[in-house]
């Protein structure tokens, strides 16, 4: 079993946080974990990009090659498409908000962004930010996302949940339930979508 994944986002919308609970779900697991630094977070909104490949046998390398990522999980549309060439081309899978993170002048039209993500041939496109609002938050977009990708992770969702709740758990209860109903969402939000793919069980069958 192998799994490469690239995250992305901007500076401030918790891509680290999405790493955290992955990778230590997949070590909970007995899963070999390899990611290399992440960009950008030295400015708040600059483009944030991490590398994390997962697999049942030893990794040599960090960085995951071009054309060689099984998934783009993305909390920002335009940050989706910036890593498409990095999109295994024949299974590869896009999971990405449709929420734009608007911090150029000429930001593109949300709508062609998304459009052009709909055209990959793996895909998964949600509403992160009204979701995290419902969930109590506008800042858990990210679990939301983590949700929304949660079937198409080679780990359990039991284990993402339990490194969701060691993550925010030191800032008390209401922070820990708020981010476990945005993960809910976006995990019944992904499903609900009929865009996405079942991976999940060809992984595990690696």
């Amino acid at each position: 079993m192998k799994q490469d994944i690239i995250l992305a986002g901007v500076g401030g919308q918790g891509i680290v946080s999405i790493a955290f609970v992955i990778a230590r779900a997949a070590l909970e697991e007995g899963l070999e974990v390899k990611q290399c630094e992440v960009h950008g977070m030295s400015q708040r909104g600059g483009a944030v990009q991490s590398h994390l490949r997962l697999a049942d046998s030893r990794i040599a390398s960090d960085i995951i090659p071009r054309g060689g990522a099984d998934l783009i999980l993305a909390v920002e549309p335009l940050e989706a498409l910036r890593y498409l060439d990095y999109l295994r081309p024949d299974t590869g899978t896009i999971i990405s908000s449709r929420a734009p993170f608007i911090n150029i002048p000429d930001y593109p039209d949300v709508e062609a962004l998304v459009t052009k993500i709909r055209e990959t041939p793996r895909h998964i496109v949600v509403d992160s930010d009204r979701l995290a609002r419902q969930a109590g938050s506008s800042r858990s977009q990210n679990m939301v996302m983590l949700g929304a990708a949660s079937a198409e992770l080679a780990v359990r969702e039991e284990d993402l949940l339990k490194y969701v709740r060691l993550l925010f758990g030191p800032r008390g209860e209401a922070v820990v339930e708020t981010n476990l109903r945005a993960f809910s969402l976006g995990r019944d939000a992904a499903a609900a979508s009929g865009e996405g793919v079942e991976t999940a069980a060809r992984i595990h069958a690696k």
